[in-house]
């Protein structure tokens, strides 16, 4: 299976990250990518540690603008936007299928260390669960 995938958030630094890690680690063929409308400086240093904890390294990654990507075509588009008062960024490429796939931002708990890490690997978990299941729908 060789599926090109761009996975679309706002700021390309933690969820839309998150989900590109974890669905290379499923199938090294498949061509995933991950972009935002309003990229960050850098991913998410919770992210990149609760990734960490699975197996899973996206500390070389990099946040990137979805411009770069508008010329190219894709099977799938997905946003992983989450909640109602986020926008959910469109691609205007040429893309097969478009889905949404929303979570809630992790970026956005509040607390100590601990417990700001507990949502992000709730975060985690969900994304992976998701992703799982798009990715047996694509075979």
């Amino acid at each position: 299976m060789n599926s090109k995938i761009l996975i679309l958030c706002t700021g390309n630094s933690c969820r839309s990250q998150m989900a590109e890690g974890i669905l290379k680690s499923f199938d090294k063929d498949l061509q995933v990518f991950s972009a935002g409308t309003h990229p960050e400086i850098e991913v998410n240093p919770n992210a990149i540690e609760v990734m960490q904890e699975i197996g899973i390294d996206i500390s070389n990654n990099s946040p990137k603008n979805v411009d770069i990507f508008t010329k190219n075509s894709f099977d799938y588009v997905i946003t992983v936007c989450g909640n109602a008062k986020e926008y959910c960024p469109i691609f205007i490429g040429n893309v097969h299928h478009r889905l949404h796939i929303g979570f809630d931002d992790p970026a956005k708990a509040k607390g100590h260390k601990n417990e700001i890490l507990e949502v992000y690997r709730t975060t985690r978990n969900e994304i992976s669960e998701k992703f799982k299941e798009f990715y047996k729908s694509l075979k």
